[in-house]
């Protein structure tokens, strides 16, 4: 039993858990993502290289019938989106770690009474 016990308490540690909820919503956003992109910036932004190749869809776009163009485009899409938002929440939360960074630190009461102690004895 005490295995178990000890895997209950790893598993529900808070990095974990945490761990398992990023995974989660990266999962659902991903999906977000690659919707954008093959059902909105696909169809205007690449329209004319789609016409131009007498295509309908993207992952038909090759060279030489075997190198998937398409499919490699749109990953690339998607990881760049990805990481532009990524880096806009990462740019937020810097953006507050600095404002408590800022903030200053307050002095214990104690201390303040220690230096007018202090001043009154060099008096």
């Amino acid at each position: 039993m005490g295995m178990m016990k000890e895997f209950k308490e790893f598993a529900m540690k808070g990095n974990v858990v945490d761990l398992a909820i990023g995974v989660i919503i990266g999962a659902a956003f991903s999906k977000i993502v690659s919707s954008l992109v093959d059902d909105v910036i696909t169809p205007l932004l690449l329209k004319p290289a789609l016409d131009a190749a007498n295509l309908q869809d993207l992952d038909k776009l090759t060279i030489m019938g075997t190198v998937k163009v398409g499919v490699f485009l749109s990953a690339t899409i998607n990881f760049i989106i990805v990481a532009f938002i990524l880096f806009l929440i990462v740019k937020g939360i810097n953006r507050f770690k600095k404002k408590e960074e800022a903030a200053a630190p307050v002095t214990p009461e104690e201390v303040i009474l220690l230096r007018e102690i202090r001043d009154s004895l060099k008096k």
